[in-house]
């Protein structure tokens, strides 16, 4: 696995408070499940996926998918580096590359855990947009592995939204926090330009689909 900028003294009592932080906060939701039951046997079962989520409702999506040894694309950033140190401290491994720093080396990192057995999860708008976006490494990289792309929302009631480009949402201690898939999508090999734009719409409107429905049941105001 590859490392970001050098580590600091800090470095692991940071990530160490960061994931104390957020399995307390994480600890005090209520979380609410639709739609995943079938997929979660199927996973159980030792199926794989490629997790799909906007960069701005991960939070929960982290907490709940923690544990189970799902490679997370990260940034290469300061800020991705303490984000990998925290991930990698509730049970993730951590592909470092972004579309702006290092994307092909997080790619082939993405693609090697494919290959050991691991499930994938992406933000494939971030890490600094255009806000809810699909980037194409998300179909190049389902074509490339061929694990189907799951679309994952949350949502929850009043979170609290950073003044961030992503309006990054952070649900409230004691939160019911709803999680919910979408239908897997199945992106064929050997794509070209044009079947990755097409691709590409597709897992947009797939995403954007399943997130606007779960809000609207979650009573969310978006």
């Amino acid at each position: 696995m590859s490392h970001g900028p050098q580590r600091s003294w800090w470095f692991p009592l940071a990530t160490a408070a960061g994931a104390a932080a957020l399995r307390l906060l994480g600890h005090t939701w209520i979380l609410r499940r639709t739609n995943t039951a079938a997929y979660d046997r199927r996973l159980a079962g030792g199926e794989r996926c490629i997790y799909a989520l906007w960069h701005a409702r991960m939070l929960p999506l982290i907490y709940a998918y923690r544990g189970l040894g799902v490679a997370a694309l990260v940034s290469r950033s300061r800020d991705g580096e303490l984000i990998a140190g925290v991930i990698e401290r509730i049970g993730y491994v951590a592909a470092r590359g972004s579309s702006s720093r290092g994307g092909q080396q997080g790619f082939n990192e993405l693609a090697r855990f494919a290959e050991q057995g691991r499930s994938l999860t992406i933000t494939p708008d971030g890490p600094r947009g255009p806000r809810e976006v699909v980037k194409p490494g998300l179909v190049r990289l389902a074509s490339l592995t061929g694990l189907p792309v799951l679309p994952v929302a949350s949502a929850s009631r009043r979170p609290w939204v950073l003044r961030s480009w992503d309006g990054f949402r952070v649900p409230r201690p004691f939160a019911q926090v709803w999680i919910s898939y979408g239908d897997p999508l199945y992106v064929p090999e050997g794509l070209d330009e044009a079947g990755v734009e097409l691709w590409r719409r597709l897992l947009e409107e797939a995403l954007t689909a399943n997130t606007e429905r779960l809000a609207h049941e979650a009573g969310e105001d978006t």
